[in-house]
């Protein structure tokens, strides 16, 4: 076979193979997620026409950011693929009038989160325009970009090479291709290696707690409170999030109007969408979400609204903080403010109603124990 045929074969099975690799090692860093180095030499090898087994080295380098719980992420920082290419290939890309190259790849890892199906993972990468020494060795980095991966499951979890393929291309100094053309190789990770790029430990969620509810809500526009009563479920959904609220019974709250007429006045929270809010330090900000009703309310023991179709016209959302000494074994204080809409569907005397209760600045003061499920 002529020498220029040869040159051809060997620059495109060495360029693909360590071109490509630093490829694959870019995904599979950039898949994970912080404070774990890593620094890590694997080898590769393509199956060529003629020219038979080529074999490189590649040096990965990056911190990953790996969760504490099941819900969290995984990141990476400071990723760094050095792939270096030896002297011959630069010569033989001499030969064939090349000074620059770059391509594309797509490599491929597996994932796997505890008990879960191992995820393959196969995404496009770019290798970056490259400009060419006449002689001696030269480096290229891969990049790409990969979407965050949601680790679900406790457990312990792995980020593993696979195989790749890549496709490559040569071009002159005006920008048009060498009689080379571009080319395509699949190329394996060589065995008997650790092909693992990250493991870890992926603790269980922070466990639910369950409360007894006791305390007042305080209506500023009746200048009266309601002794409450009720529940308050928390089940974590990752390492700071949390599912569930407050459950209250149905109050009542005993008012003077004018400061002499008595009244009165049934209240529920009826819960609207999900609840949840946020774990933080030794408790957690809740932020519950509801419809006032007020199935009955009385001036002077007659009754002026009855029905459950006396309720606020929009929602609210109160935000309960935790209080100093607050633990989720022993539970403390919550409390936290919260606005009520204009009143709707109280009847005859609903615009005078929705006056004696809409407005900011209503708080919850609750105390919450631990209880038996």
């Amino acid at each position: 076979m002529p020498l220029r045929a040869n040159v051809r074969m060997l620059l495109a099975a060495g360029l693909i193979v360590l071109i490509t690799a630093g490829c694959l090692l870019f995904v599979a860093v950039r898949s994970a997620a912080a404070g774990t180095p890593v620094d890590k030499k694997l080898s590769f090898t393509c199956p060529f026409p003629l020219i038979g087994l080529q074999k490189l080295d590649v040096n990965i380098k990056a911190d990953f950011e790996v969760p504490t719980a099941p819900g969290g992420t995984l990141t990476t920082s400071g990723l760094t693929i050095t792939v270096t290419v030896p002297d011959k290939a630069a010569r033989g890309l001499n030969l064939v009038g090349a000074t620059t190259i770059e391509g594309t790849a797509a490599a491929g890892v597996t994932l796997v989160n505890g008990d879960a199906n191992p995820l393959p993972v196969r995404l496009p990468l770019n290798v970056a325009k490259t400009d060419l020494p006449p002689s001696g060795t030269f480096s290229t980095v891969a990049t790409g970009s990969v979407p965050t991966i949601t680790l679900a499951k406790p457990g312990k979890t792995t980020l593993t090479v696979g195989d790749f393929t890549t496709r490559l291309t040569p071009k002159k100094a005006d920008g048009s291709f060498t009689g080379l053309g571009s080319f395509t190789s699949d190329c394996a990770l060589d065995p008997g290696q650790d092909p693992v790029l990250l493991s870890f430990e992926l603790g269980d969620k922070p466990a639910g707690h369950r409360y007894a509810v006791a305390g007042k809500t305080g209506v500023k526009a009746l200048g009266a409170a309601a002794p409450l009563t009720g529940t308050f479920d928390l089940s974590p959904t990752a390492a700071t999030v949390f599912s569930g609220g407050p459950v209250f019974d149905k109050a009542h709250a005993d008012f003077r109007l004018f400061g002499f007429l008595p009244g009165s006045a049934d209240l529920e929270f009826v819960a609207e969408g999900p609840q949840g809010g946020d774990l933080a330090g030794t408790g957690f900000v809740a932020r519950p979400r509801f419809t006032t009703v007020l199935p009955l309310v009385t001036l002077v023991g007659m009754p002026v609204s009855t029905g459950p179709s006396c309720r606020t016209s929009a929602p609210s959302t109160a935000e309960l903080r935790t209080g100093d000494g607050f633990t989720m074994a022993k539970g403390g204080a919550l409390a936290g403010t919260y606005s009520l809409a204009p009143l709707t569907g109280c009847g005859a005397f609903t615009s005078y109603v929705s006056t004696l209760f809409q407005g900011d600045g209503n708080t919850f003061e609750l105390a919450l124990t631990p209880r038996q499920a």
